[in-house]
């Protein structure tokens, strides 16, 4: 006759103890995908934008054109460097599937020894922000650099992702100085300052804010 073997109860909540580990780290995975493709679609939008405004000023000049041309450049520069850094090239790399874990057997009646109970649940890792919004105003167009538009006149900002009259609060975070403008033109940036607003933020002999947050205030 054939023996039926059976598990004891102790290596049945060991398997069940390895599912639960095994889900956890899936979900951990995904939510880590998922967040690495918006930062490059974000990229890639600010690489277009830029690239647009570029073969506008081609097609178009004036006396500042190639001012401008040069600045959005060294802005174009560095959007490709974040894009390296962050894995953006390419077709972006699909997480493996994950295995299904082995069908567990229902608990025996007998419960475990109270010495050893069942291991714990790792704690749920948070998402990471990148840009939290500041209070008193909504975070927009993250991972954008900031330039100036060579243009006139008092403080202001162009932009071709909001209308005009919008107000943009604008910060180097390598200083720490900000401006609040009002859009009032069109541009191929998320937000371009005009000389006199970009004064305001800018760190001496630099013409382009490479660690900037952009807030919508109004």
């Amino acid at each position: 006759m054939s023996r039926k073997r059976t598990l004891s109860p102790r290596k049945k909540v060991a398997l069940l103890a390895g599912a639960v580990a095994l889900v956890g780290g899936t979900a951990v995975v995904v939510t880590g995908t998922s967040q690495a493709s918006t930062a490059c679609d974000g990229l890639a939008g600010a690489l277009a934008n830029n690239e647009r405004f570029i073969a506008d000023q081609r097609a178009n000049p004036d006396a500042l054109s190639d001012a401008r041309i040069a600045n959005r450049e060294a802005v174009i520069a560095e959007i490709r460097r974040k894009q390296a850094a962050s894995g953006c090239g390419g077709e972006a790399a699909q997480p493996p599937a994950a295995a299904q874990p082995p069908a567990a057997q229902p608990p025996a009646a007998a419960q475990p020894p109270a010495a050893q109970p069942p291991a714990a649940r790792p704690p749920a890792r948070p998402p990471v922000s990148v840009q939290p919004p500041a209070a008193g105003g909504d975070v927009v167009c993250p991972g954008s650099t900031v330039t100036l538009s060579g243009e006139g006149g008092a403080p202001a900002a162009s932009s071709n992702q909001f209308p005009l009259g919008t107000r943009l609060k604008v910060t180097n975070l390598d200083n720490a100085r900000s401006t609040t403008v009002e859009v009032t033109s069109v541009s191929g940036s998320c937000a371009l300052l005009n000389n006199a607003a970009f004064e305001q933020v800018r760190e001496p002999g630099k013409f382009l804010i490479r660690k900037a947050r952009i807030e919508r205030v109004g």
